[in-house]
């Protein structure tokens, strides 16, 4: 068992010691009766499989293989599931400040805290081993379950289309929504050295081995962040040419600290220029993330469209209605 499987695993034993035991008259506490319970052990409350009906009641699952990284970075056993932000969640939301870099990725990230629940078969995960690259999907898909009614449409503004016929009519708007995204292709160059079993690329080298990277999780980057900021108000030094190819190094977030991280940096600035040139070209053609242009069928002739990817009225819209004037008399 390696070290990420000994994290999770510890994880989930300290998980089982707090358990939450409010809202316990919500709680599954049997599959109802069978008509041979000869042949059946009676479910009971802290069987594993009811324990997950509980953790999941409300929520809809995700198919990974819609995500830009299409699940294939996760474990087998891996699943997301979500669930409407709710109106105390959307108030926090909208205070964000959109200036702040800092505060417009922690008030995303408790969106994606709040409205998500990850399993590794039955015992829960943590959002921080969703991939950074996947999080914009996710709160995708939050936004769209919230707002099933399309009270809160973000329109994306069509400048231009090129469509065969001439007669077509313009098309002022089109709505964002994961329908209409584009995920950047995989890299035909690394895909040889997919490993399905650890979920990583395995790149065997000439003069440096097998070198294991793979696109950076939200823990990864959030441990980071907060390094490189406690570093800039400390006024201290950091090579920011580490910090782009360090993420698509380090699989692991847990329990990688201050400590870990200036370890893993001081390593990184033992390599030759050839092997840092090395990584951070693959580290370019990692990135599996959303194209900023999105494509749609014209309405007139069905012709593709493309339409940059924006967020109008900025990304608080995500989740504060923009258009309130359905609701005006």
């Amino acid at each position: 068992m390696n070290d990420h499987e000994e994290n999770i695993n510890r994880e989930f034993e300290e998980r089982e010691k707090s358990v939450n035991s409010n809202n316990k008259s919500d709680k599954i506490t049997n599959l109802g009766k069978v008509e041979n319970p000869g042949h059946f052990n009676k479910p009971k409350a802290d069987d594993p499989e009811i324990k997950k009906l509980n953790d999941i009641a409300g929520y809809v699952k995700l198919k990974l293989q819609n995500l830009p990284s299409q699940g294939r970075f996760y474990r087998d056993d891996f699943e997301i599931h979500i669930r409407p932000a709710s109106v105390r969640e959307i108030r926090d939301f909208s205070t964000m400040d959109e200036e702040s870099v800092k505060d417009v990725d922690d008030k995303l990230n408790n969106i994606i805290v709040s409205c998500t629940k990850i399993m590794y078969g039955n015992q829960r995960g943590s959002y921080k081993d969703i991939l950074e690259e996947d999080r914009i999907y996710v709160l995708l898909e939050i936004k769209q379950l919230t707002f099933k009614e399309g009270e809160n449409k973000l329109m994306m503004p069509v400048t231009a289309k090129k469509c065969p016929s001439s007669q077509c009519e313009a098309q002022k708007n089109v709505e964002l929504n994961t329908e209409h995204l584009q995920t950047q292709e995989h890299n035909e160059t690394l895909e040889k050295y997919y490993d399905s079993v650890n979920k990583c690329y395995a790149i065997q080298t000439k003069n440096f081995g097998v070198i294991n990277m793979a696109p950076p999780t939200i823990g990864v980057m959030r441990a980071l962040s907060e390094w490189v900021r406690d570093k800039a108000q400390k006024g201290e030094p950091y090579d920011e040419s580490l910090i782009t190819i360090l993420p698509y190094l380090q699989r692991e977030w847990r329990g990688w600290g201050e400590k870990e991280i200036f370890a893993s940096i001081t390593n990184l600035i033992g390599y030759n220029d050839k092997k840092f040139t090395l990584i951070y070209r693959l580290a370019e053609r990692m990135k599996i993330g959303i194209k900023p242009e999105m494509k749609f069928p014209c309405e007139s002739c069905g012709a593709e469209v493309t339409v940059p990817l924006t967020f109008p009225g900025g990304i608080k819209a995500l989740f504060i209605i923009s258009d309130i004037s359905s609701e005006l008399l």
